[in-house]
């Protein structure tokens, strides 16, 4: 009787997964989901696509001095972290020429909080500065009146103009690549992170005629760019902008939306491109946040099953925010989605701040693979990784699966598939074509058990000649193993070893 229960145990562990993709119909993938937020080029690699200049340092970030303020990050300081030299521009220049040299888009972040830092003292809480408001920053303005643009700007006005910062990018940035800019930084929690500038968080109205504003400024000077906003820190910051006293029960990303669609028909012009807001799992393991490097059972588990709060209308974390929606599904971007084409059609979508923890682990890996395939999937435009360093090898092996898949710059389709036969629970398949090689189809499998699998992909509509694949695995995640995949006309088969993510590449 043991030996059979072991049996009957044993035998769904080993079942084969069983995929199919449907290689006839495609969609597009954004190139802009592999981002970074200040990418370590020398350390951590190229295949990057996207590089974003952002965080709490920018709030306050003088262009014409690269003097910044730290906020409640480092005691209210203000310093030079931002830029020891006094060379105008030199932080955003810099930022923004390694990112083009790296082939990758640019997002820059313009302050909107109408201060900026005044000096590189780094004396500590600027507020032990009588009338320090006054003393220690500048006023800062979206628009220069006149508009008649310098280089170098005056430093003597104590005054510091956003449109003349963007009215020079234009000039200097290089043709190949894009560069954006984002409307400041989580202004939801201002009133923490900001208080000496903002003492209390700002409320709907408020963000919104500052969007407008400075958004009309960007706009003026550089009218083929696109606007990112507002820079949601997280839940709370969608739903009631973290207890604005005008929330008064409206959603803030309903009210913010329908907000910017009424501004571009007055303006006659979009002045919000991209819908961005930060999200960070909230999802916990065994009490603990998963979002740790900390790597215990019960983390692992949460943070290898924690992509499903992305888009599965049946999954419930273990987290306050499913607790504060009665236990029910996140599903965050169907529902951001639908919010978008209800109050503001056409606008794009970006999450750029987020992470999953697990920067050294199997489920970190596995969690970054998973999050990118999603977001191609559900048609993210851009997306940043808040944080990875060159420490992080099992979060750039994700990147990695998609990005340089064989250590010789080979990438993922930009061509999304539908694929059917996944169980969000135990693995995850994503297909893609090349839009330049019909003749190149890719896969990322991903085995999220603790047990070696099968997998049988079914293919639709390509015939495959020849097949590769790598697997990307611990402990030594960015040397991956030549994958055991064979392909027979319209079946591929490949062997996935135990918590590991596979990247294929079939040529038909």
């Amino acid at each position: 009787m043991i030996a059979l229960v072991c049996v009957l145990l044993a035998a769904p562990q080993s079942a084969p997964f069983a995929f199919s993709v449907d290689a006839t119909k495609t969609s597009p993938i954004s190139p802009y989901v592999y981002g970074v937020n200040f990418p370590e080029w020398e350390r951590v690699g190229r295949g990057f696509t996207l590089a974003r200049q952002g965080g709490n340092r920018m709030s306050a970030y003088n262009w014409e001095t690269n003097a910044s303020n730290a906020g409640s990050d480092y005691r209210h300081q203000n310093d030079g972290y931002m830029g020891a030299t006094d060379e105008p521009g030199w932080t955003g220049r810099v930022f923004m020429e390694a990112a083009q040299k790296n082939g990758a888009a640019v997002i820059l972040t313009i302050p909107t909080t109408g201060y900026v830092s005044a000096d590189k003292n780094a004396d500590g809480d600027v507020n032990q500065t009588p009338n320090y408001l006054a003393v220690r920053f500048h006023k800062s303005y979206a628009k220069k009146p006149g508009g008649k643009y310098v280089y170098p700007p005056d430093t003597t006005d104590k005054a510091v103009y956003q449109d003349e910062y963007v009215a020079w990018i234009q000039k200097i940035k290089a043709p190949n690549t894009p560069v954006w800019f984002s409307l400041d930084n989580e202004p939801d929690l201002w009133g923490h992170t900001h208080e000496r500038i903002w003492p209390k968080n700002p409320t709907y109205a408020q963000i919104i005629a500052n969007n407008i504003e400075y958004g009309t400024a960007i706009k003026t000077v550089a009218p083929k760019t696109m606007i990112f906003g507002p820079a949601n820190y997280g839940w709370m910051g969608f739903r009631t902008f973290q207890g604005a006293p005008d929330a008064n029960g409206r959603d803030f990303l309903d009210v913010y939306l329908a907000s910017m669609r009424a501004a571009e028909k007055k303006a006659g012009k979009r002045l919000l491109d991209v819908l961005d807001i930060h999200f960070y799992p909230e999802a916990r393991g065994d009490g603990v946040r998963i979002t740790t490097n900390d790597d215990k059972p019960g983390i692992h588990d949460a943070r290898i099953q924690a992509s499903r709060s992305l888009w599965d209308p049946t999954y419930v974390e273990d987290s306050w925010i499913t607790e504060n929606l009665g236990k029910k599904p996140i599903a965050l971007l169907p529902g951001v989605q639908k919010q978008i084409a209800s109050q503001y059609p056409g606008t794009k979508l970006a999450i750029t701040e987020y992470n999953y923890g697990g920067g050294r682990a199997a489920s970190g890996l596995i969690a970054q693979a998973d999050v990118l395939g999603l977001y191609g999937r559900y048609g993210l435009f851009a997306a940043c990784n808040w944080g990875l360093g060159p420490q992080d090898v099992a979060q750039i092996a994700g990147f990695r699966a998609f990005t340089d898949l064989d250590g010789k710059g080979a990438r993922f389709g930009d061509l999304g598939l539908r694929v059917s036969g996944e169980t969000a629970s135990d693995n995850a398949l994503f297909a893609a074509r090349d839009a330049k090689n019909p003749k190149r189809l890719t896969l990322v499998a991903i085995n999220k058990t603790g047990f070696a699998k099968t997998a049988t992909i079914t293919l639709k509509g390509f015939k495959g000649k020849t097949a590769r694949g790598f697997v990307f695995a611990a402990p030594n995640f960015l040397r991956p193993e030549p994958a055991r995949v064979t392909v027979s006309n319209t079946v591929v088969t490949a062997v996935l070893p135990p918590e590991t993510v596979a990247s294929i590449e079939v040529r038909g």
